[in-house]
């Protein structure tokens, strides 16, 4: 699924995109790469990092996980991450019985606070029809494999809620401090394709 590309028309905001970066660029008012180089912070670093931070919290402070599952806007906001499209959030987490996994079907809610920018395959009509259809097969398009024992649950972002994964901590994550346990954690894991 996260590398597939689909034979889709380009929306009308993409296509505005790519020209606005072209106008740019021929302009000399901005170089491409430094285009890509402020999406990949955006898309990789900021959001994913912040989002990273609070599940390494909720790993190494059980009462800071607590807070977490029971009202996370107030828990993320302790850690100073709060705004637009993550003013209600709800932390969902992985366990060796429940797998959970987010989408937004209707078009691309998404926590920005602390994942960042959705990435392009969010957004895509194929994940947001097939995650809920078939998770379990879209999961291991993403090299994801979930066992027939655990139960998947496929949970909907809207305008109202926001969603994020609060993965299991992988083994690597024994005797780590807290600020090593943020390098464990991906966006990936936080949406719930991935395991961390």
């Amino acid at each position: 699924m996260s590398g597939h590309k689909h034979n889709e028309p380009e929306s009308d905001i993409a296509l505005r995109v790519k020209a606005m970066e072209q106008l740019l660029t021929e302009k000399g008012i901005v170089e491409t790469n430094a285009i890509d180089l402020v999406a990949d912070y955006f898309e990789n670093k900021v959001g994913p990092r912040n989002g990273a931070r609070v599940v390494a919290r909720a790993w190494s402070d059980a009462d800071y996980r607590a807070r977490l599952l029971a009202d996370a806007s107030p828990a993320i906001a302790e850690l100073g991450y709060s705004g637009l499209q993550g003013e209600d959030m709800v932390v969902l987490e992985n366990t060796a019985d429940v797998h959970n996994v987010i989408v937004c079907t209707l078009c691309s809610c998404y926590p920005w606070p602390v994942l960042g920018l959705p990435p392009t395959w969010y957004k895509s009509p194929p994940y947001r029809a097939r995650i809920v259809r078939e998770p379990r097969a879209v999961l291991a398009e993403f090299g994801l494999d979930v066992s027939d024992n655990v139960e998947v649950r496929v949970w909907d972002s809207s305008a109202e809620i926001r969603y994020m994964v609060l993965p299991m901590a992988p083994d690597a994550a024994a005797g780590k401090s807290e600020e090593e346990l943020v390098d464990l954690v991906s966006r990936d894991g936080m949406i719930g394709v991935a395991a961390h």
